[in-house]
This record gives C-alpha cells, structure tokens and sequence, in this order.
C-alpha cells in the first residue's frame, strides 16, 4: 500500500523514520522501505517469537503426594528410572480420549512406546530401553516434565 511521504529535504530524517514505523503499526507490516534521493531506509520487525503453548491453570490446592517424583533413593535397587529426555508436557496416551500407552503393571518390551513428550509443539515418542514390567507412572498426564525428570519405575525381566 503506497502512501505519500513527505517530499525530500522537508523535515528531520527522524520524523521520517517514525513516519515509516507508524506505517509498520498501522498496517500490521513486518517491513517497509523508502528511499529520498540517494538515502534508502528499511525498517523491518524481530520475528515474533513462537507462541508457547497455554499452561494448564494452576490447581488451587496442591497435587497429591504420588504426583511429585518420589527422591531417587527411595527406588529399589533392581528397578531402573525411565527419565525424560527433554523438558516437556507428558502426555500418556496418544490422543484425549484414548486408552494409555501403558499402565501400572503392564509388561513392556524394548522400543514400546511408553508416553508422548510435546515440546515446542512436536510430539515426541518415548520409547521403553528396557524390555520389563512397569511398576509405577510417577508422572501426571497433561503436566510438565522436566529434564531428567523420572517418568516411569520399570522391574526389568531377566
């Protein structure tokens, strides 16, 4: 959309510049460029950064006990962590209504799928290391997760 601009040599090139800056505001542009004579000015905006995802409201009384990851010395030793590899919302199931990718007590097998990770809006699979019986979920569906967070307590067969 061409809009009439002071003639060169009329003016501060400042006002100019923010003439042009109201241009990016009042068009919704990312850029804009105008030249008077032998000055050409460009202005453009910062790409807007990734909307993050909306977090779940807070819960106004505080989750259960089984929700927070229990301290690494209360698990046996026999039975191996299954960590998350990434910072992330857990999801355990494929889709909302769906059945979980697994449940306490299942029998997994090495490369089973054990729960989703969503980061940055990918969807991530997180599959078993271990072939075993799934002892305990320690984390929430729908909530985040952490880096090295313990996800699930898995008794490896022999």
């Amino acid at each position: 959309m061409a809009r009439r601009l002071k003639p060169p040599g009329v003016g501060n090139p400042l006002d100019r510049i923010r003439e042009l800056a109201a241009l990016l505001d009042e068009y919704a542009l990312s850029a804009v460029s105008a030249s008077w004579g032998d000055v050409r000015v460009r202005l453009e905006r910062n790409p807007a950064p990734a909307a993050l995802p909306p977090s779940p409201p807070a819960p106004s009384t505080p989750p259960p006990a089984a929700a927070t990851p229990e301290p690494a010395e209360a698990f046996p030793s026999t039975q191996l962590k299954i960590e998350s590899p990434m910072v992330g919302t857990f999801y355990g199931a494929p889709s909302p209504g769906a059945d979980p990718y697994v449940r306490e007590g299942d029998i997994i097998k090495e490369g089973q799928i054990l729960c989703i990770i969503e980061a940055m809006k990918l969807m991530n699979e997180i599959e078993a290391k271990v072939a075993g019986r799934i002892v305990k979920i320690l984390a929430e569906n729908g909530l985040a997760v952490e880096y090295g967070q313990p996800l699930f307590l898995v008794e490896p067969l022999r």
